[in-house]
């Protein structure tokens, strides 16, 4: 069973994908958006990924505060999470990603990578965090 890890925000997606075993995460792509509102283009995309990889779950980054209160961004990941059960019609759960940007800029730096580079990765990165910290609770 394949699983999906996303992590969401404002302007990209970052994609992850487990393995058919469930054990590893792998960063798919980023999906870049021109307008945050606008999600049509990025579903389609994700529904695209879903099938080609025949994911059964995905699992959506929850970006809570440090000290576990919700803002904005919560709500809207909260009401992404209903469109894509409604449009894409597979279970997501949501995860916890405190700290998961924070761990892959982290792994980036030692990897020696430009600040360019990193900008451009960061975000499949912190989808592989999410993804990964799901696929070991289990």
């Amino acid at each position: 069973m394949r699983i999906l890890g996303l992590d969401f925000g404002m302007k990209t997606i970052g994609v992850a994908v487990s393995d058919p075993f469930g054990w590893t995460a792998q960063g798919v792509e980023i999906i870049r958006r021109k307008e945050e509102n606008n999600l049509k283009s990025s579903v389609e995309r994700l529904k695209a990924i879903c099938d080609e990889y025949q994911v059964e779950k995905i699992v959506l980054g929850l970006p809570k505060n440090l000290n576990n209160t919700s803002g904005e961004r919560v709500e809207k990941t909260e009401a992404f999470k209903r469109r894509i059960e409604r449009d894409i019609n597979i279970p997501v759960e949501l995860w916890d990603e405190r700290l998961s940007t924070v761990g892959a800029e982290r792994i980036l730096l030692e990897a020696d990578l430009s600040r360019a580079r990193r900008k451009q990765v960061i975000d499949k990165m912190a989808a592989v965090f999410i993804l990964q910290g799901y696929l070991d609770s289990k």
